[in-house]
């Protein structure tokens, strides 16, 4: 039997985000005796899962950070040139993509694949301003194109540039609903009677837009007492939303989880799901908790190719009274509605189908290397 082909993640940041939860999600769930992945992470990571990697088979290299971009440039050709078995280089840096696959090309690599997970929003200027001037350069490397949705592709490679949509996809069975693991999590969580809780699941970083989440859950609170939000993550904004949760009295309304590595359990526990991002590629997180039979708000920022079941609502992320209105109007879904939804609907975000299809991909890119 021939040893597996090795595909390098350029997967940049690693500090417990989205996108590192999909990439490790599909390492998890390709045929690992035939494409293996190596890794390649910044060294102002802070959260890198080695042990998995190194488990599973994958070798993972430390490049530095590219705040640093000669050094981060420099020691990424190094890596390339290092390593000649590497015929395919998958980025998941979003609009900084064009920096490894720059050195990537350079170094010879004939596969280069530039993979869109995010887009950009308001609020953000300066970070804005610099991801508007990378996309101009965003076509030059890349051999073949990834999305994680119409919407994150059109945003970075322009309408009508070639691209794939790779669903963020996830092992869906971890998220449906179950009674036994409702009653379980709510006791863990110290819920009592028939309080409602409106989950979160984000990074505490602009891009999700806590202020704003916890300013519509206070105007909430006001109006419904028995509400209570359960905020999952961690980030340095972290701190400065706790401050201001005691601030405004609503300590014991809003508790903060932290990062945590259950959260397919969390989503039982809650009754609806809120995500006023004011950007998202696509909102993996809004999948999950339709997956567990949630309802979702979410912002009008976000695509409505998230919108699964159909039944979620968009709302304007200018105005936390319509946010909170939604808050208090939402009701809570049976057990046999949380448990009746159709899973066949989200067979685009099934990793085990999509693993089986990136693995196929992977080794067509391989074999036809040699001719580009």
């Amino acid at each position: 039997m021939s040893d597996p082909i090795r595909v390098c993640e350029f997967v940049g940041n690693m500090n417990g985000g989205g996108v590192e939860a999909v990439v490790m999600n599909y390492y998890r769930h390709v045929d690992r005796s035939r494409v293996q992945f190596d890794f390649v992470v910044t060294e102002s990571s802070t959260i890198v899962p080695r042990k998995e990697m190194e488990s599973l088979g994958a070798r993972v290299f430390t490049v530095p950070a590219y705040t640093n971009l000669p050094a981060f440039q420099r020691a990424s050709y190094e890596l390339f040139r290092a390593h000649p078995e590497w015929k395919i280089i998958h980025a998941h840096m979003n609009a900084l993509n064009v920096f490894p696959l720059k050195e990537a090309d350079r170094a010879g690599i004939p596969v280069r694949i530039s993979h869109s997970h995010s887009t950009a929003g308001k609020g953000e200027t300066v970070k804005n301003a610099a991801k508007a001037i990378l996309k101009t350069q965003a076509n030059h490397y890349p051999t073949d194109r990834f999305a994680c949705s119409r919407f994150a592709g059109g945003w970075l490679f322009g309408k009508d540039a070639p691209f794939e949509v790779v669903y963020n996809a996830i092992n869906l069975q971890r998220f449906f609903f179950s009674a036994q693991a409702r009653a379980k999590a709510r006791a863990c969580l110290g819920l009592v009677g028939n309080q409602f809780v409106i989950g979160h699941v984000g990074r505490f970083t602009p891009q999700k837009n806590h202020r704003f989440l916890l300013e519509a859950f206070s105007r909430a609170a006001a109006k419904r007492d028995d509400l209570v939000l359960l905020c999952v993550g961690s980030g340095k904004a972290e701190a400065l939303a706790e401050s201001w949760v005691v601030e405004r009295g609503l300590t014991g309304k809003v508790r903060f989880l932290g990062q945590r590595d259950d959260v397919n359990e969390l989503y039982q526990a809650f009754d609806a799901f809120a995500l006023p991002s004011l950007y998202e590629g696509l909102g993996l997180v809004g999948v999950e908790a339709q997956a567990a039979g949630l309802p979702c708000l979410l912002s009008d920022r976000i695509t409505c190719e998230v919108d699964v079941t159909g039944t979620c609502d968009f709302l304007p992320i200018d105005d936390p009274d319509v946010w909170a209105d939604a808050m208090c109007a939402v009701e809570p879904r049976t057990d046999a509605e949380r448990a009746g939804i159709d899973h066949t609907d989200f067979a685009d975000y099934d990793i085990v189908l999509q693993g089986q299809w990136l693995t196929n991909k992977y080794l067509e890119l391989y074999e036809g290397a040699d001719d580009r």
